[in-house]
Parts: C-alpha cells; sequence; structure tokens
C-alpha cells in the first residue's frame, strides 16, 4: 500500500524525533474528550463527521485492537437516551452516561481470588480481534461509547496512507483492574501477593501475544507502540515499586525487546506521578514516555535537564494553563517547553487529553503556534535555555 510523502515525511519526523536526530519541526498528536469535539466543530462551523486528527494533520494516530480477554458483543442489561449500563468482555459492568465523559465501573464477575485464579484468557491470536468488527471495552466504552467498532486491520489500512500507525495494549496492571476492580486489585497485593504476581504473569504473556499477534496482522503497517500502563496517581505510585519490579517490569520488557526486533518505537504511556519506576523505563529501553502529568509534578524541561537523551518524551501541555492562562502567559508556556525538544525528544501533546474547559479557539491557537516556532533551528526568544540540545 503506498504512503503519501506527507505521511513518509511525518514517520521520519516521529522517528528522529525520539531518537534525539534533529527533526525538522516538533510533532503533534492529541487525545480528546468527547465534548470537545463536539464544541470544536461548533465553533468552526464544521460537519458532525469533521475528523480533527486530519484536520490538523497529526504526525502519528495510535489504534486500538480488541484486546478484551473474552470476545464477545457487549450485554446491554438497561439502555436509554440518557445511559446503559452493560457488561463486557473482560466480565465488568459498567455505567455510561452520555453527560459524562468516562463511566462508572459497578461490579466485576472476577470478584474473588479463587475466581481470578481459575481465569482463562481467550485466545490472543484469534483473528476476530483484528479482522472482524464487533464490541470491545477500551476502544467502545471508557470514553465514548460504541459499538459494533471496524474490524482493527480495516482501521491501520485507512490510516496508514496517511499517517505512521502505532498499534496498542494495556501493561498488566491495566488489564488487571479491569478484570477484579482497582479496590481488589490493590487489597489482594496486599493479601494475596503470591497469586496475584502468579496472575500478573499470566496477563503478561497475554500482553505479549496480544502484541505479536498484532504486527502478523498488520502485515508491515505498524510504526510503532503504544502500552498503556497507569501505575500511579499525582501522589506517587498505586503500590510498591519493588512489587513493579518484581512482577510487572519483566513483561514490559519483553514488551519494548519485541518492538525493537520489528524495528519500531516503544511508548509507555502512564499517568501519574512515576518518578519512583522511571529509571527503570530507561533502563529497559523505552524510548518515549507519555503524558507527562503536569499536576504529578513532571515538567517536559526539567526531565530533559535530569536525564538528557536516554528517553524521550510525549505531551505535558499542562491542560489547566492551555485553558486558564492568559494569551501572552500561554505563549511564554509553549515557547520554554519547546527547549526540551532542541535536537529532538519531544512530541507535542496535552498531559492527557484535551477536556471541554478548553476552548477550541485556544486549542487551534497553540498547536498553530507550535508549528509555526517548532521548525529547525527554532528562535525562542527570550524563552531560550542555552545548551539544552548538548545534554546528554
Amino acid at each position: 500500500m503506498e504512503r503519501t510523502k506527507n505521511c513518509i515525511k511525518k514517520l521520519e519526523r516521529m522517528n528522529k524525533t525520539i531518537r534525539f536526530e534533529g527533526p525538522d519541526q516538533v510533532p503533534i498528536r492529541d487525545d480528546f474528550w468527547a465534548k470537545f469535539i463536539d464544541n470544536w466543530r461548533d465553533v468552526f462551523g464544521l460537519p458532525t463527521d469533521a475528523d480533527i486528527c486530519k484536520y490538523y494533520d497529526f504526525d502519528y494516530m495510535v489504534t486500538l485492537p480488541n484486546s478484551d480477554p473474552h470476545i464477545q458483543d457487549f450485554e446491554i442489561l438497561k439502555t436509554n437516551d440518557e445511559e446503559t449500563i452493560l457488561k463486557t468482555g473482560f466480565g465488568a459492568t459498567i455505567h455510561k452516561k452520555v453527560a459524562y465523559q468516562m463511566p462508572q465501573w459497578i461490579e466485576f464477575e472476577t470478584d474473588t481470588i479463587e475466581k481470578m485464579n481459575a481465569f482463562e484468557f481467550d485466545d490472543p491470536w484469534d483473528d476476530r480481534r483484528y479482522f472482524s468488527e464487533g464490541d470491545h471495552q477500551i476502544a467502545g466504552i471508557e470514553e465514548n461509547f460504541t459499538r459494533d467498532i471496524s474490524a482493527w486491520v480495516d482501521d491501520v489500512k485507512l490510516l496508514y496512507p496517511e499517517f505512521p500507525v502505532y498499534g496498542s495494549v494495556c501493561e498488566a496492571y491495566e488489564m488487571l483492574w479491569r478484570i477484579i476492580g482497582s479496590e481488589n486489585a490493590l487489597l489482594w497485593i496486599g493479601l494475596y501477593p503470591d497469586e496475584i504476581g502468579r496472575f500478573v504473569e499470566r496477563i503478561n504473556e497475554f500482553a505479549l501475544e496480544l502484541l505479536k499477534a498484532q504486527f502478523k496482522a498488520a502485515d508491515g503497517m505498524l510504526d510503532g507502540v503504544i502500552v498503556w500502563g497507569d501505575v500511579a496517581y499525582d501522589k506517587g505510585m498505586l503500590f510498591s515499586p519493588d512489587f513493579w519490579r518484581r512482577h510487572f517490569k519483566d513483561g514490559v520488557k519483553a514488551m519494548v525487546d519485541f518492538c525493537h526486533e520489528q524495528g519500531v518505537p516503544f511508548m509507555y504511556h502512564g499517568c501519574g506521578a512515576v518518578h519512583a519506576i522511571f529509571e527503570d523505563f530507561i533502563e529497559m529501553g523505552v524510548d518515549c514516555y507519555h503524558p507527562l502529568e503536569a499536576k504529578a509534578g513532571f515538567d517536559v524541561v526539567d526531565l530533559r535537564r535530569q536525564y538528557g537523551r536516554k528517553i524521550a518524551f510525549c505531551g505535558n501541555m499542562n491542560v489547566i494553563d492551555w485553558a486558564q492562562a492568559p494569551m501572552d502567559e500561554l505563549d511564554e508556556i509553549v515557547l520554554t517547553k519547546l527547549n526540551a525538544a532542541k535536537g529532538g525528544g519531544w512530541i507535542f501533546q496535552s498531559d492527557n487529553a484535551v477536556p471541554n474547559t478548553i476552548t477550541p479557539e485556544r486549542y487551534d491557537h497553540v498547536v498553530n503556534f507550535v508549528r509555526r516556532h517548532s521548525k529547525s533551528p527554532m528562535n525562542l526568544g527570550k524563552c531560550d535555555i542555552p545548551d539544552m540540545s548538548c545534554r546528554h
């Protein structure tokens, strides 16, 4: 399948950024709340199917195959114009209100340690995950409610000519809490550490096979991988860093190694304050870390000072500043952060997802501002920090 010249240019930009090889400009991408997209279309008078990713010509796209442990359509328990209650392939019962961005998890079928020990995963290589339309939780319910999602390979083929395409999979804790619930996950780590450890090992195996199967199904059309792995909140780790190293780290390392064997970069998405294990990500060879939440104490310029070119970064544009800062201050915030991109190493993105508290006009201003001011060589004026590109 042929790629456009613009797509090839974006892929080169992404790879040079992640490898600190001096891209032509800073790459841009983002995720959005559904209400922001609605506001954006209304403000700019765009049709209801206007694609914000194409409109801003983002530099990469992330795809979501069916990663549910059990391949099954949603079981609808209640639905009306305002809300839907349903059960998913994770065995989770979820309440999704139209008025709210995120759903509420009501209960989990796997609610005892015995049920967890007996839990079985459907085949990660099952063709339905990649070649058939259907329902699955992460793409279909967690932010927007969507059913009969198109076949993953069809999405990849649709994006491939115009965008660098990243596959994705959950790290073990992301899978764990969706199966047994956050409360049980954290409680059982304390009460049943050995049983949780053995189950995490099985999840690690499942995740790695999901990743391998994606590459097989995509047949050369994946340019990178992002792994979803929230193991922290804004004050620190959700559980002991030592427990993460003992049971979760090897699973991530195996995925990093596999991606590198395929010749593609590995990006790790982790919300919250993961400072305690950040050196571990570097040791494992993670190429890029995302989204660097500002409220969790991350600043991309400070990170670049501390870690130099050991790891690239994606995100960290504080959505509160984006929504509330006076425009001249907002411009200075962006220019200051661009210091972290000298010589490569930073992909511009929000520090999680763009909420509807940011007006479409302010979003549009910042994206175009980054495009104008991040072309190489950058001239950051009074916001310039000398010698940032020389840090190792």
